[in-house]
């Protein structure tokens, strides 16, 4: 099983109060993720602040693989420090460059804690199709970035970096002077982005 296909050995589909009936109980091994997602994920879709899509194993239909919570956002350039800015801007041209751009927001993602580790890779094969999906011809509307707020420890921001992403500010301290966090304070989670053109050029 370590050459465990994502895109062909699963199926999406939105994650309703249905499906989590049906399905095991999900569990990626974070205890505010595994709440999120057994409670609070429907109040947010009743609220229109989220939609979840859970990846169902093809071989067991009981069994879901991932799951992903999106909503729309966007990255609004007058809130970046200089140099924060200076480098988010560095690959738009001049001409094409403006104060907001359309992006999507990762709310909430979990891999299912039996597909974790042991060479899987599902995360970044989440991912992947995530990013696909994003630029899919047949998107309602267009976004140029993927947005995380990512807890700040050395795991997560690990696989965000390994699968592409970039930090929005520079320095912890101007994402902390942004978001009104003393410098004492720790910095519970950093927004990071993808550039999408990355795979459609």
């Amino acid at each position: 099983m370590a050459d465990f296909n994502f895109v062909e050995s699963t199926f999406m589909v939105p994650y309703t109060k249905e499906v989590a009936d049906y399905c095991d109980p999900f569990s990626c091994g974070d205890e505010d993720l595994d709440e999120f997602f057994s409670h609070d994920v429907f109040l947010y879709e009743e609220e229109l602040l989220g939609k979840t899509y859970c990846w169902i194993n093809r071989n067991n239909d009981n069994e879901i693989v991932a799951i992903a919570t999106l909503s729309y956002d966007g990255i609004k350039t007058n809130n970046l420090d200089n140099p924060s800015r200076n480098a988010f801007q560095r690959k738009i041209p001049q001409q094409k460059r403006h104060r907001s751009y359309p992006a999507v927001l990762i709310g909430r993602l979990g891999v299912n804690n039996s597909f974790q580790r042991h060479g899987f890779n599902v995360g970044t094969q989440l991912m992947n199709a995530l990013k696909y999906w994003f630029v899919d011809e047949n998107n309602k509307a267009a976004c140029r970035y993927i947005l995380v707020d990512a807890y700040n420890t050395e795991s997560t921001i690990h696989y965000y970096v390994k699968n592409g992403f970039k930090p929005l500010y520079k320095t912890e301290q101007s994402e902390k002077s942004a978001f009104g966090i003393s410098a004492e304070e720790p910095l519970k989670s950093r927004v990071m982005f993808f550039d999408l053109k990355l795979i459609t050029d």
